[in-house]
């Protein structure tokens, strides 16, 4: 009945009245990072917090300190749509770009306990890891009251928090010149590597008067290696973290088996009241740092016993949680039976509703039905009028279509007659032995455009020919078996440029003989797989298979061209055989090739037709009816046109590729350009003075940019697959290019698109067709400015005050804080400095190169030398003992560098210091 679609809508609304409360309004990820105690106290505070906010969710994900494993849980949370993400980065390197990215997506991001290397987060919790280092260097050096050896057992050596600790501690041993940090360690926070580490240490170390151990899992380690040795009362033990619990640091300092820990709060419940500020809109700071103390054996008791009495409340906390629970339970139960019950009374009083309107109804439906039926007729003859419209609208577009072929036709014959004086020059030109390199390519260059667009003048007029039907067809006998097999050798040069694996095969002992156009054959053969080659990428394949079918009692010739590689899409695919049509802005071409071979097909009698996969690629299939004498009729009064178009010129031909050997000694420049021609011409302007770097798209150009790391890069706009503003992007975005200038070509003048480059990080836009002297000027100009940056260490400008984006300024300062930090180890090299930065040694080298114009190892030795000289100036250290200190490896070897830098040896600096 009419009424009863009311029903299922009655019960839905019951349904989410009764449910409406216990839907989450926010959804929160967390992405630890390890999986122990002191994670564990910080998840149960923050899910403790969250019970105090309706509609809220938390899920936890640990990662077991693996960077991969945690990097899955950041895109599980992504995808599954969180309102907001917290997580403990396991290392900063690998989990940067992860944070960066969600984000980017406009997910908040809360950072706690360990940041990342980009300032891209929203918030920051946690506490400050350098001051607890400094807290323990301070701590250490008191017990041992200034003098003494230390070995120190990190957390892991990629993490944030592990290199703040050792920061901070070694600022404040520093102080104690009598305090030596004899041995350090990679302990990856876990207590067996400390076992195995601090076995090492002793077997090295005779006299060992402290141990700092990052957490309290590291220290009981370090102590237990210590306890098998016997010598556990010799040194004092001081860790990190101060949990109360068995096992932890509270109760290790009680049982005296540490000497101290330093509280690092977990502060779950702050964590979650920060969220739920930036969630709510309310104000919240960038940056929270949480306090520390000191726990020994003076305060560890009561720390216990304030540790049990918040346990005890936590645990009553949690039981009257559940208790509520239970209680929010039966009142939605009572719900659901109070409006089941108030459902069941609402259907009764409709449906005696519903009988009661139905018998009214009657009457008005049959009414309705008879004005529906005048309003159909009224349609019918509006549709009918619109027919009639859309016909003539037809014969409109048909005129108008008419006209624009008449346009080109007329505007070609009008573009034959310069085409023609401009290559007859150009030939004569090519003759004169006397040419440069140079000329001879820039002439080769316009030979090969002026063939292009004589081809393309020549298929507008062919194709005017054939919609006026004044095409010639002239059919002869023809083999296409051998004619295809000797037209392949045209491409074979196109294949061997491309790595293409090109393959011809046809089915044995079959008879290809017909009649058939030989000239609109040949240009049905070459124009198809041209199209093949131009569209496959390097290494892809292409395959054309011959063969012999029947198909309504006659035998027809099937012919296949099918390339890897590219594909057309559903939308496009069925117009692509229509005249002027263009697939998109990215795929070159007049839009009318495909439109004449599917002509010439048919004038033989054919069909073609295409299909396209993303995993096989294209094919293109047509099939041509094997005729003889006797079934093709010519028509003599047709007016035979002797066309200029030669199928040869599909085909051009390739000169040989110059030999680009890298050259080191000069400047070098990228360019990213799909057009060949394009690309040719900026090399012949740029090599004399530059080393020069092609790349045909904008993924080649991106991997040839990590691997070369140009002085300056050139791209196109416009490209298929990633275009030039992406490419731009993804450059300045990366460490090893982001400091890298871009000039972006376009053809397009429109603001917006300047606005998405520069947004994307380019330096500066040119438009085509662009002046070569401009080009060379803003190459000139942008290297120049950006030489002038590898002057800093030299000038003792800071990077500060120049042009230099955040990352490189992030980067620089943390090279150097790395090289003072380690320039007391003699086997330093840069491997190892790689390492630390998160880099591979070429690409080290290559950046640090492009930004200071010094290898890693030359800024080593100067800094070396340099601290060298402050202690000659304001130390009584012998000259062997600095060379020493400073990390080189004999005391010969240092006098000779210090002489090479400072003009004088070490020596006699100290006599003329006197």
């Amino acid at each position: 009945m009419k009424y009863s679609k009311w029903i299922p809508l009655l019960f839905c609304l019951v349904w989410l009245t009764a449910c409406r409360q216990d839907a989450p309004h926010f959804r929160i990820g967390v992405a630890q990072c390890s999986d122990d105690s002191w994670r564990h106290k910080m998840n149960d505070e923050i899910l403790r917090e969250a019970m105090f906010y309706e509609g809220v969710s938390v899920e936890i994900r640990s990662a077991g300190d693996d960077n991969s494993k945690q990097a899955e849980d950041v895109h599980y949370f992504m995808d599954e749509g969180v309102d907001l993400l917290i997580i403990s980065a396991n290392e900063a390197a690998p989990m940067t770009p992860i944070v960066e990215e969600a984000y980017q997506r406009g997910i908040p991001v809360i950072l706690v306990d360990r940041k990342i290397l980009s300032d891209k987060y929203t918030a920051y919790i946690g506490a400050d890891n350098y001051e607890i280092g400094r807290s323990v260097g301070n701590y250490i050096a008191s017990r041992l009251e200034g003098k003494g050896n230390v070995v120190e057992l990190t957390g892991l050596s990629g993490s944030t928090p592990a290199m703040e600790r050792h920061q901070g501690f070694m600022a404040a041993i520093s102080k104690f010149p009598d305090i030596k940090l004899i041995d350090k360690a990679d302990a990856a926070w876990e207590r067996g590597p400390a076992e195995i580490e601090m076995d090492s240490m002793l077997r090295h170390h005779p006299k060992i008067d402290a141990v700092y151990a990052h957490n309290d899992r590291i220290a009981p380690g370090a102590y237990q290696a210590a306890k098998k040795a016997g010598r556990e009362k010799e040194m004092i033990f001081v860790g990190i973290d101060a949990l109360p619990g068995k096992g932890n640091g509270l109760e290790l300092v009680l049982d005296s088996v540490l000497d101290a820990t330093f509280i690092y709060p977990t502060n779950g419940d702050k964590v979650m009241q920060l969220a739920m500020d930036i969630l709510e809109k309310r104000p919240y700071p960038k940056e929270t740092v949480m306090n520390t103390a000191v726990v020994d054996r003076t305060n560890a008791h009561v720390m216990q016993l304030q540790t049990t009495h918040i346990s005890e409340l936590d645990n009553k906390i949690e039981t009257l949680n559940g208790r509520i629970g239970g209680y929010l339970s039966r009142v939605a139960t009572q719900q659901v039976v109070m409006y089941g019950s108030l459902v069941i009374l609402l259907l009764v009083a409709g449906l005696l509703l519903v009988v009661y309107k139905s018998l009214r109804s009657k009457n008005r439906l049959n009414k309705e039905l008879f004005q529906q039926k005048q309003q159909l007729e009224e349609q019918r003859d509006k549709l009918e009028e619109q027919c009639d419209q859309l016909i003539q609208l037809s014969h409109q577009l048909e005129e108008a279509t008419h006209a624009k072929l008449v346009f080109f036709t007329n505007i070609s014959h009008d573009f034959r007659t310069p085409l023609t004086l401009v290559a007859d020059p150009v030939e004569h030109l090519l003759a004169d032995k006397t040419l440069s390199g140079d000329q001879h390519r820039m002439l080769m260059l316009i030979q090969r455009n002026v063939n292009i667009l004589l081809r393309l003048v020549n298929q507008i007029l062919d194709f005017r020919k054939y919609e006026n039907g004044k095409m010639e067809f002239t059919p002869v006998s023809v083999d296409i078996l051998s004619s295809f097999e000797g037209w392949n050798e045209s491409f074979q040069a196109a294949a061997r440029k491309k790595h293409i694996h090109f393959s011809f095969d046809s089915m044995p002992e079959t008879d290809y003989h017909t009649l058939a156009d030989m000239e609109k054959l040949e240009r049905i053969y070459f124009n198809l797989l041209s199209n093949a080659f131009k569209f496959t990428p390097e290494n892809g394949k292409i395959a054309v298979r011959l063969s012999s079918l029947n198909k309504e009692d006659k035998r027809w010739i099937r012919f296949t061209v099918a390339n890897t590689g590219s594909m057309i899409s559903a939308e496009h695919i069925r117009n692509v055989f229509d005249r002027f049509y263009k697939i998109d802005m990215h795929h070159a071409g007049s839009g009318i090739g495909l439109a004449l071979v599917k002509a010439f097909v048919e004038m033989h009698g054919g069909t073609i037709a295409v299909e396209s996969d993303e995993k096989l690629g294209t094919i293109f299939t047509v099939e041509l009816p094997v005729q003889s004498c006797e079934t093709v009729a010519t028509e003599p009064d047709d007016i035979l046109v002797s066309p200029d178009f030669r199928t040869t010129d599909i085909l051009l031909t390739e000169e040989e590729e110059l030999v680009k050997g890298y050259d080191s000694s000069k400047p070098s420049v990228l360019v990213i350009d799909d057009n060949e021609d394009i690309r040719s011409y900026v090399h012949t302007l740029l090599h004399t003075d530059y080393t020069v770097i092609e790349a045909a798209d904008g993924s080649e150009g991106i991997r040839k940019a990590m691997k070369y790391v140009p002085d300056l890069i050139i791209s196109d706009v416009m490209m298929p697959g990633i275009d030039g503003i992406e490419c731009c992007r993804r450059l300045k975005s990366e460490l090893q290019t982001c400091h890298i200038p871009v000039i972006l070509l376009t053809a397009c003048s429109l603001d917006e698109q300047r606005i998405q480059g520069y947004d994307g990080g380019a330096d500066s836009y040119i438009s085509k067709p662009f002046s070569s002297q401009l080009l060379m000027a803003r190459v000139r100009n942008l290297i120049d400015s950006h030489r002038r940056l590898k002057q800093f260490f030299g000038d003792g400008q800071t990077l500060a005050k120049e042009d230099v984006c955040d990352m490189d300024k992030d980067f620089v300062e943390r090279f150097k804080s790395l090289i003072e930090e380690k320039m007391g180890d003699s086997g330093l090299n840069v491997e190892d400095l790689g390492k630390e930065m998160g880099l591979s040694r070429v690409q080290l080298y290559r950046k640090i190169k492009s930004l200071t114009n010094y290898s890693p190892n030359e800024l080593l030795r100067i800094a070396r030398l340099k601290k060298a000289a402050s202690l000659l100036a304001s130390s009584d250290m012998t000259v062997a003992e600095i060379g020493y200190e400073v990390g080189f490896s004999s005391p010969s070897y240092f006098t000779k560098c210090y002489k090479e830098q400072f003009g004088e040896s070490p020596t006699d600096f100290l006599k003329r210091k006197g």
